[in-house]
């Protein structure tokens, strides 16, 4: 288990934040492995919070478990789980700083036009196979190379305007199947380790706890705060992970 001091000042604020977006407010979980890569490096990030994640999915399941869109996950998974198996295939050249920058710039794009367009210009969207395939599997590569799935996925959700608890619960069943589906690419390329194991199993009560805090707080929030909240959320988290990836990169 890592012992230093500095990395859980850094990792347990990482895995509540995780923890509370899991929980149903989105795009935060995508700060995850950034953070922790401030003091260890972004692979063993990646390595440890999956046990934690894959964990918190169990308890979104159930506390979702009457609030999913299997329609929508329809036309989103299967493409996920080609998404899963080429970053697997492609890890040796795909650098998570690549995708950081990709997903950053989508991001806010996305987050800025839903903020300087008016109510009246955001109809609600219909369900495309085009489009949930070609984002289900943005954000299956995604997931699989630094857990940053959540934003390519919202970009195909938010439109859809589902009720608040019918988008986490969508998007619970997603990921929970999406990282299960990562294991076997994890364990092949040695992140799932006694090491990673035993830090993720001390991280792993204060994540619980903020899953909670996070399912409390969407069973609250009215539907329109709720999806202002939503594209704050993947506004701000784009700028992070696009400073990050350009910076990584040049």
């Amino acid at each position: 288990m890592i012992s230093d001091p500095l990395f859980y000042a850094i990792a347990i604020p990482a895995v509540i934040l995780v923890g509370i977006s899991k929980g149903g407010l989105g795009a935060g979980a995508t700060l995850g492995v950034p953070l922790m890569s401030l003091v260890i490096s972004p692979v063993q990030a990646a390595g440890i919070l999956l046990p934690i994640l894959m964990v918190m999915d169990l308890v979104g399941l159930y506390a979702y478990r009457r609030a999913i869109d299997w329609t929508t996950l329809g036309y989103v998974l299967p493409a996920a789980f080609a998404g899963v198996l080429i970053g697997w295939a492609t890890t040796s050249w795909v650098t998570a700083d690549h995708v950081r920058l990709i997903v950053g710039v989508v991001a806010v794009a996305f987050g800025l036009s839903f903020f300087l367009r008016g109510p009246s210009a955001r109809p609600v969207a219909r369900n495309n196979l085009a489009k949930g395939s070609f984002w289900g599997g943005i954000a299956g590569f995604t997931s699989f190379v630094s857990h940053a799935g959540g934003l390519p996925l919202q970009v195909y959700l938010g439109p859809l305007r589902l009720d608040p608890q019918i988008f986490v619960g969508t998007s619970t069943v997603f990921f929970a199947l999406t990282n299960y589906m990562k294991l076997p690419g994890y364990w092949a390329l040695g992140q799932i380790t006694p090491t990673n194991l035993l830090t993720s199993a001390a991280l792993l009560p204060f994540a619980a706890v903020a899953t909670l805090i996070g399912i409390w707080l969407v069973r609250r929030v009215d539907r329109d705060l709720f999806y202002r909240i939503i594209y704050a959320l993947v506004l701000v988290v784009g700028v992070k992970l696009a400073w990050d990836g350009a910076n990584g990169i040049f």
